[in-house]
């Protein structure tokens, strides 16, 4: 194994022969769909003053710019991440049964 990489990269290497080339056309469409995936909108939102002060202290225990926050959480909520803390204890007091 070559000591530059980790377990993960190792793998990738060993494994390179069995991959198989992507097409010319292929390609363009998938660095199209990461273009896409990458372009940001800039939009106007009113909020209350309390849950933007909420926010911008989160954010700043967290190390992140509040709009950054406030973005990530959009991201995990359209994208089916985004979980309700009284879900989550649901689910622990199944699991300890």
């Amino acid at each position: 194994m070559n000591g530059d990489l980790d377990s993960y990269e190792q793998q990738i290497e060993d494994e390179a022969e069995s991959y198989e080339r992507v097409s010319e056309k292929n390609r363009k469409k998938i660095e199209t769909l990461l273009e896409n995936e990458r372009k940001t909108k800039n939009i106007n939102i009113r909020i209350s003053e309390y849950d933007l002060s909420r926010i911008r202290k989160r954010s700043s225990q967290e190390g992140i710019p509040y709009q950054t926050l406030i973005a990530s959480i959009i991201h995990k909520y359209v994208t089916n991440q985004l979980v309700e803390e009284k879900n989550i204890l649901k689910v622990m007091k199944l699991m300890e049964k």
